[in-house]
């Protein structure tokens, strides 16, 4: 795919992207992304989450709000996703700042989890040091014995955040390392965009 015409907005061409991207997934988590982000002391922290959402608003994403990268982000909230397919020879970079869903909206997801996953939100201190893991385990038979036949409610501490779409850029692999590249800006409500020298 060549960008000769750029849309005048990237949410439809990073639609259809992640579209192909599962229809030509040769992994589980096609919608895998990188997140990055900058603690206090200004040091750089990346890791894979997974994409639970995407429109003209934003990225979603769902993790423990005690975790490390919600520490960071509380810090500084201005974040990066990385996406990249080697299928498909594509890649997205998106720059943001992160936000917390409201409750309604974790609510409404964390509904969509199976159990086990629901059970773990609130059996994981996330990114705090475990001494063994039989005492998580336990904890996760105990939690599940307690929620027998009840729904599992959300933890408080657990919930989505949402990545604005400050700064968009769209990698096209070509012959000869001759990449496309086009990054998007938002301005004032609206998109501008730039070509890119490979």
């Amino acid at each position: 795919m060549n960008f000769n015409f750029p849309p005048t907005s990237p949410i439809a061409p990073l639609e259809g992207w992640f579209q192909e991207a599962e229809t030509a997934a040769t992994t589980s988590n096609p919608l895998a992304m990188a997140l990055s982000t900058v603690n206090s002391a200004g040091i750089p922290s990346s890791r894979m989450v997974l994409l639970k959402g995407f429109d003209e608003l934003g990225a979603v994403f769902y993790t423990n709000y005690i975790s490390e990268k919600s520490n960071d982000i509380e810090a500084n909230s201005n974040v990066s996703l990385l996406f990249h397919w080697d299928t498909t020879q594509r890649q997205i970079r998106i720059q943001g700042r992160a936000t917390r869903l409201c409750d309604d909206e974790s609510d409404a997801y964390f509904t969509t989890r199976d159990r086990l996953s629901q059970v773990s939100a609130w059996s994981s201190k996330q990114s705090q040091p475990l001494k063994s893991r039989a005492i998580l385990m336990e904890k996760v038979a105990t939690l599940t014995e307690k929620w027998v036949g009840k729904s599992v409610p959300r933890p408080e501490f657990w919930g989505g955040y949402r990545v604005s779409l400050d700064t968009i850029e769209l990698w096209q692999g070509q012959d000869g390392r001759l990449h496309d590249r086009i990054v998007y800006t938002m301005v004032d409500g609206e998109w501008s965009w730039e070509r890119l020298q490979p």
